[in-house]
């Protein structure tokens, strides 16, 4: 039988935990003057640079004046979103002399990031850095340094940290709602060889750079990077160890980055977080369930559901055993978590990002995705694919955090 406290969060408390809706973050929304525009350059306008291109021109504060891309492709799909007069480039050096650029955002394969980021950083220019941050840990820890002597504005493009949902689960697992919280199980998932076509055959590592390891650590930097970032960011910490398995075990299209891995991190009191991508099923997509001893959290897309634990320990016959347990947990009616403000649409988080991205340069305030949480998730994203590939258990280096 239920005990009442069970009874009363089932029937009651999550109902009014669901209807509940978020306290506004400061910074978060908060627009310029048109006199206060910071004049932008975008780095790498591919698919991901171009869509953040046609963002930053719905952002009052951000004034696209130019673009770089070495795809001419991709350098007029920025560029239709820019300024009237703005300026092309395909060598970023040369539009970070520009000096009328007061800013950046770098959207270009992953190991393009440290040294573009180090030379905007030498140029003066705040930085939006698409994730993950960095190619190796090295780079990670230096890069710290290097922004914090700088004393420019460094954010990373984890947009989910600026998602008003995201955060409302946070609150809700620090009223307890969700119970002592013990796993997390996220999973970004995709049927797919995950290719874009090429019309030359020399642009192939240039446009599936995905697809190699020496642009990028595979679907653990480029797709589960944003759950990482989210355990991380929910937690408050980062992992202590990590032990993984991968391989091509689909896809046998001559790529060397992984179609599967699958990897479990330990942070502090003991708390895991399994963390998978799979290239050959889509089911369930992308999924992030945080497990406590009362309910289960479940992060879907743009929503959220609770499901509470209802505990039966009946007992009976199972399997000719007189005595066993009937049913340890059976699940709970899942209720959708409310956020945001009551009669407003949610932003959608990218955008968000971009409005605090400028909203920090004005105020000269961290930003909530800043070089030390960058640095957290790409190092744990190293640890994951070090895991896989010496099938070790990799573990947190106290230099990590310098």
């Amino acid at each position: 039988m239920q005990t009442a406290s069970r009874r009363k969060f089932i029937e009651t408390g999550l109902s009014a935990l669901a209807g509940l809706s978020l306290v506004t973050h400061p910074g978060f929304g908060t627009t310029a003057k048109p006199a206060d525009k910071i004049r932008l350059g975008i780095i790498g306008t591919g698919s991901r640079g171009a869509g953040l291109a046609s963002l930053v021109k719905n952002i009052p504060a951000l004034s696209l004046i130019a673009c770089c891309d070495t795809i001419p492709a991709n350098l007029k799909n920025g560029m239709a979103h820019a300024e009237k007069g703005a300026k092309a480039y395909t060598d970023y050096r040369q539009l970070l002399d520009d000096k009328n650029i007061d800013a950046v955002i770098i959207a270009t394969p992953l190991y393009l990031h440290y040294p573009m980021a180090i030379a905007a950083l030498q140029a003066g220019k705040h930085i939006y850095l698409e994730k993950s941050m960095t190619y190796d840990i090295p780079q990670a820890i230096d890069l710290v340094k290097q922004v914090h002597k700088s004393g420019l504005i460094f954010q990373v493009g984890y947009q989910y940290r600026y998602y008003s949902l995201y955060h409302r689960v946070k609150e809700i697992m620090k009223e307890n709602w969700l119970g002592k919280i013990t796993h997390f199980e996220c999973q970004y998932n995709r049927n797919s060889n995950w290719r874009f076509p090429v019309s030359d055959p020399k642009l192939e590592r240039a446009v599936n750079w995905r697809m190699y390891r020496a642009y990028c650590g595979g679907p653990l930097s480029e797709l589960c990077a944003h759950e990482i970032d989210v355990v991380n960011f929910m937690l408050d910490s980062h992992p202590l160890k990590v032990v993984g398995l991968g391989g091509i075990n689909y896809w046998k299209d001559g790529r060397d980055t992984y179609d599967n891995i699958r990897t479990v991190y330990d942070y502090p009191n003991g708390v895991k977080a399994s963390v998978t991508s799979v290239l050959s099923n889509a089911y369930n997509g992308y999924s992030i369930r945080i497990l406590g001893d009362k309910a289960t959290a479940e992060i879907l897309r743009d929503k959220a559901f609770i499901y509470p634990e209802n505990i039966n320990n009946a007992k009976g016959t199972v399997d000719g055993v007189t005595g066993a347990t009937l049913a340890l947990t059976t699940q709970g009616q899942g209720v959708e978590l409310k956020f945001g403000k009551p009669g407003e649409a949610v932003p959608e988080p990218t955008i968000t990002a971009l409005q605090d991205f400028a909203h920090c340069i004005q105020t000269k305030k961290q930003p909530i995705s800043n070089v030390e949480t960058g640095r957290d998730g790409s190092i744990a994203i190293h640890m994951g694919n070090a895991a896989a590939d010496t099938e070790s258990v990799q573990l947190w280096k106290p230099a990590y955090s310098v």
